[in-house]
Formats: C-alpha cells, sequence, structure tokens
C-alpha cells in the first residue's frame, strides 16, 4: 500500500490546480479517496454530523448489504428450481446461478450511477461524492430478477439525476435516491414490477411450472384474497419466497440491520419507531377484519413485503431522514403506519413501504423544524421564568 501511496502522490501534481489534467481532478480524487482515507472535510451540504466521514459510513452500508446479497442469489436459483421442478442442485449451484442473473443488474446500475455522478463532478469542478457507491448497491436489490436492463439503466438515470443532482448532489437531496429509481419504474413500466412472472428468473407468462408452485408474492396473493397456498411463518421468516432480489429473508435483514446499529451508523429510533407504527397499525386492522388483508395477523405485516428492509436500509438514510432525535422516532412511526395503511386501503398498490417512506422524506424538514422550533419555546419559558425569579428576588 506504500507503494501504491507513493506513486498516487507523484503522479497527482499532474491532476492539481495548473497541471495538465487538471480537468480530471475530479475523477483522479474519487479513485484517490476510495483506495486512501480523505484529510478533507465536507464544507457543504454535510449529511454526518460528527467526526465520521462518509466514505466509512457507506462501506458500512455496503458491508451491512451483504447478507441479502449472498442470500438474494441463492433464493433466484432456489425459485427457479423450484418453478421447474429441478431439484438435486447444490447450495453453490444455485447461488452461482443466482449471482449470474444479479450481476448484470449491479453493473448496471453502478455503470449509470457512477457515469452520471463523474459527469456532473466535472461539469461543476466538484468532488465525487460516495453516495452512489450505496445507492448502486441498493437499486438491483429491490429489483425483480427479470427486469430488462435498459429499464434499469433509464429508472437509475432519472434517480441520480432527478433525485440527487437537480438537488446539488449528495447530502441535498430530499428523496432516497434507490427510492426513486424504484418508483419510476413502477410508474413508468408497471408490467415489469408487477405480475407474478417478474419474480422469477425465466419464468414468463406463459411458462409452465411444477404443481403447487407459485410465483405469486404474499402480497400479491393478499391483494386477490387467495390465502390457500399462503407462506408459513417460518418460510416467511427464512425468505423462501418470491420478491425483490434483497427483500425475502429477514434473517439476513436483521443481520445487516444489528451491524448498523454496532456500527452507530443506522438509527436505532428509526428502526423502532417504524416497527411500532406498523405494527399498532396492523392490530388497528385486526380489530376491523373487514378482507384478507385486515384480517393478516399484525405482525406478519413485517414479514412480507419489503417492510423491514426498507425500515432499515432505506428509511434510516442520513440525508433524507430527520435529523433530530425526537423528530426520528416520528418519522420512523409515521413510516410505519403508513406502509401498512397503504396496504391494506389500496388493493391496486399491495406494497406501501416504498410510497411511506418516499412521503416521509418530503416531510422530514418540517418534522423537524417543529421539534426544534417546539425545543426553543421550551427553553425561553425556562429562561423567562428564570429571569422573573431573579427580578423578583431582587
Amino acid at each position: 500500500m506504500k507503494a501504491l501511496r507513493n506513486q498516487i502522490d507523484k503522479i497527482k501534481p499532474n491532476f492539481e490546480k495548473g497541471g495538465k489534467f487538471y480537468w480530471l481532478h475530479s475523477t483522479f480524487d474519487a479513485f484517490e479517496t476510495f483506495l486512501f482515507v480523505p484529510n478533507t472535510v465536507t464544507k457543504k451540504g454535510a449529511h454526518i454530523r460528527d467526526a465520521k466521514d462518509s466514505k466509512r459510513t457507506m462501506i458500512m452500508v455496503v458491508i451491512a448489504l451483504l447478507p441479502t446479497v449472498i442470500f438474494g442469489c441463492w433464493n433466484i436459483g432456489y425459485q427457479h428450481d423450484m418453478a421447474f421442478g429441478i431439484y438435486g442442485t447444490s447450495i453453490l449451484g444455485r447461488f452461482w446461478f443466482g449471482f449470474l442473473k444479479y450481476l448484470p443488474l449491479l453493473i448496471v446500475s453502478y455503470a449509470v450511477s457512477l457515469g452520471i455522478e463523474f459527469a456532473f463532478a466535472q461539469f461543476r469542478r466538484h468532488e465525487v461524492n460516495e453516495g452512489a457507491l450505496v445507492t448502486g448497491f441498493l437499486i438491483p436489490l429491490i429489483m425483480p430478477v427479470n427486469v430488462p436492463l435498459w429499464m434499469v439503466a433509464v429508472s437509475v438515470a432519472f434517480a441520480i439525476v432527478f433525485g440527487k443532482e437537480v438537488f446539488g448532489g449528495t447530502g441535498m437531496n430530499v428523496f432516497n435516491p434507490a427510492l426513486l429509481a424504484r418508483a419510476f419504474l413502477f410508474f413508468a413500466y408497471p408490467a415489469h414490477i408487477t405480475g407474478d412472472s417478474v419474480w422469477t428468473a425465466g419464468l414468463t407468462a406463459v411458462a409452465p411450472v411444477v404443481d403447487g408452485f407459485t410465483s405469486a408474492t404474499p402480497l400479491a396473493q393478499l391483494a386477490l384474497e387467495n390465502t390457500d397456498n399462503f407462506p408459513k411463518l417460518a418460510t416467511l421468516f427464512f425468505g423462501l419466497i418470491p420478491g425483490s432480489i434483497g427483500e425475502t429473508s429477514k434473517i439476513a435483514i436483521l443481520l445487516g440491520a444489528i451491524f448498523l446499529l454496532i456500527t452507530k451508523v443506522g438509527s436505532w429510533r428509526i428502526m423502532i419507531s417504524g416497527v411500532i407504527g406498523a405494527l399498532l397499525m396492523g392490530i388497528i386492522f385486526n380489530l376491523a377484519g373487514a378482507n384478507a388483508y385486515m384480517e393478516l395477523p399484525f405482525y406478519m405485516h413485517l414479514l412480507i413485503g419489503s417492510f423491514l428492509f426498507g425500515i432499515v436500509f432505506m428509511a434510516t438514510d442520513p440525508v433524507s431522514a430527520a435529523q433530530t432525535n425526537k423528530g426520528k422516532l416520528i418519522y420512523g412511526f409515521l413510516i410505519g403506519v403508513f406502509a401498512v395503511l397503504i396496504r391494506v386501503v389500496n388493493p391496486a398498490y399491495p406494497e406501501g413501504t416504498m410510497l411511506a417512506i418516499l412521503l416521509m422524506n418530503a416531510f422530514a424538514p418540517l418534522i423537524d423544524y417543529y421539534v426544534v422550533d417546539a425545543n426553543i419555546k421550551k427553553r425561553m419559558k425556562k429562561a423567562n421564568a428564570a429571569a422573573l425569579m431573579i427580578k423578583n428576588n431582587d
């Protein structure tokens, strides 16, 4: 590493002001800070409020996502084998099959997101921020395995340009870019992110499957009030179900959550309050019990769809989430409430987590404003009371 550091220091003047490659300064700086810890700090739009640098934070999130990637790749192979009646494939064989399906999505996601980030950095003469490291890693995990690559590219481009760059780049965006990519894909190309055939590799609308196999997600089954073959609790918890690549295994997600909490990268306030909000809303609907969704045991809302993945990896985004401690509790709680509310009352859109997080992204600054305003008023009241006491004593 010392030899590499010396070589970088040797060529670095060529990319500094006055050097012949200064026009590539942003690109060179991006590669240098990727290899070594930067010796600079953010000057505006900072989304880290302590001594941690953003590169370390982003790397911690990527590490936390690795269990979901590993299981997601294996589950792609498993769902494919179950659909077509293929038995005897090894664990490694299923993982490798899924990895080869997942890898093109990851490559396209990174190529487009980093390409746009580098282009904007060069144009603005700014540093390349590390935000795309997590965004590019997250997007394939919230996509169906059969989604066309060109749609992924268009969705990523929309999310990076209109979700980040128009606001000023990393640290300035209002909405979570990965969720914007998912939302864009859902509303622009709904046929490729809904329906039973999009969740299982190689499956088409007319492809024959073995008897007893269903390629519908649990949420889709509930939307149609088809609960005959609804997955059991253990199946949902382990993640042996169709769904987005990284969202099915709750064990893998919980491992990532524990890692984020230990490293203090993720907010426990948002995670816990989000779970409480979802459970409370589920209990309220259980009391009503008018349809299959309302009769679903309240705790099952944590195990179906993308709720747990969203509350751990999306809602805790340090840029688009609330910043105050009390604001995080309110923000997370409302995400849980709205996620279950949208699921149950909107049969045309059975998954409410994405919309709930994006909605609360928009209201996060307002939540913080009122929390801070309430604190100021409380302190002013105490200060006035103290001043009045001093005056009376005089």
